[in-house]
């Protein structure tokens, strides 16, 4: 369901300018972003764990979800307390959050998350944590939502998973993951969420969809919306809007090629555009590639990022993007980061 033909989709309209670090919290690693403008400020919704701990499984075991607010959207954004802690190991989301994706409908706030629960020991070393520990875990994923009347007050959860999988029969049996969510005006809500066959399997990506934000997702297809033929062009972390102009869905999506193939854009990590009439059927552009790991940094520097993760992108009141967050780090190579993790913002330019 996803498609390069001679109709294609038009290019995504704006172009990366200069980069600036939006979020670093001392003695944590910090990942995926969300960012809301509310109350004359600007809040992002992150997850975090302690640095001591190291990256590795962690972001499994040990995140949690927090709020930062910045004055501006180029500014850098300071923490602002916990939202989604531990709660008890009974609750699918007791002893983890992660991937935020942060709403805004009706006089509500809605954080989209991912969650886990285990039952073995808290890992404190990321080298201690054993493979089979982790899939037991990572198996566990599920998708859930938390609302609030205030976003400076408490995000209320819900104590069961907003997307089950389904059974074994299904491509996506085994977890629900890594949500990106638009909200129409009527309340009509679209879900992306992640999942696969089996460990092994390709991770492929679905469509739910809900009468409201906090409603009963169904599935809208059932088959996953993108598929290759080719399984070393994989892709990750999309994350979803809707056009009210052109009345398109739009996505931007990380390029996660696999064995050396060139992927959508040529460049590993970098970022691609896709859209589509129905929320089913993506079209890419000629050009797809939107974003490079290779960054222009206000203060002058050139940098080539060993990550850009999780991409999101703030709108103005027009509706027209104005940054995008990137989780990311400094390292060689790709997951071998030198020190902790931070979030970076880039200016988006018309073309």
């Amino acid at each position: 369901y996803l498609l390069q033909r001679e109709n294609m989709a038009n290019e995504f309209t704006w172009k990366t300018g200069n980069a600036h670090l939006a979020l670093k919290d001392a003695g944590y690693y910090v990942w995926d972003s969300s960012v809301i403008k509310a109350n004359g400020k600007y809040y992002m919704f992150a997850s975090r764990w302690k640095e001591s701990m190291g990256f590795g499984w962690n972001w499994l075991f040990n995140s949690e979800i927090c709020r930062y607010k910045a004055d501006s959207p180029d500014g850098e954004f300071r923490f602002d307390g916990v939202v989604l802690p531990r709660r008890g190991r009974q609750y699918f989301d007791g002893m983890n959050t992660h991937n935020t994706c942060i709403k805004y409908w009706n006089g509500k706030y809605y954080l989209y998350y991912m969650g886990t629960t285990y039952g073995g020991d808290i890992p404190c070393d990321y080298r201690l944590i054993d493979e089979r520990y982790a899939m037991e875990t990572w198996n566990r994923k599920r998708i859930g939502v938390a609302v609030a009347d205030n976003i400076d007050g408490e995000f209320v959860r819900r104590d069961a998973p907003l997307l089950q999988p389904r059974d074994c029969s299904h491509w996506d049996c085994t977890i629900t993951t890594n949500p990106s969510v638009v909200i129409l005006p009527g309340g009509k809500t679209y879900m992306i969420y992640k999942s696969r066959k089996a460990f092994g399997k390709p991770l492929q990506l679905g469509i739910a969809v809900a009468d409201k934000p906090d409603g009963t997702f169904e599935r809208l297809t059932e088959n996953p919306i993108l598929e290759f033929a080719d399984e070393n062009k994989h892709i990750e972390d999309p994350f979803l809007w809707y056009n009210d102009k052109r009345r398109k869905f739009c996505m931007l999506a990380k390029d996660d090629c696999k064995n050396g193939d060139g992927g959508i854009t040529g460049e590993w990590g970098a970022g691609f555009y896709a859209e589509s009439d129905d929320c089913i059927h993506f079209e890419m552009p000629e050009k797809p590639k939107v974003y490079s790991r290779r960054l222009n940094w206000t203060d002058g520097r050139k940098t080539t990022q060993c990550n850009l993760e999780r991409p999101s992108i703030l709108f103005d009141e027009n509706g027209e993007p104005i940054y995008l967050y990137c989780a990311s780090g400094n390292g060689g190579n790709p997951y071998t980061f030198d020190g902790a993790t931070y979030v970076v913002g880039i200016k988006l330019e018309r073309k």
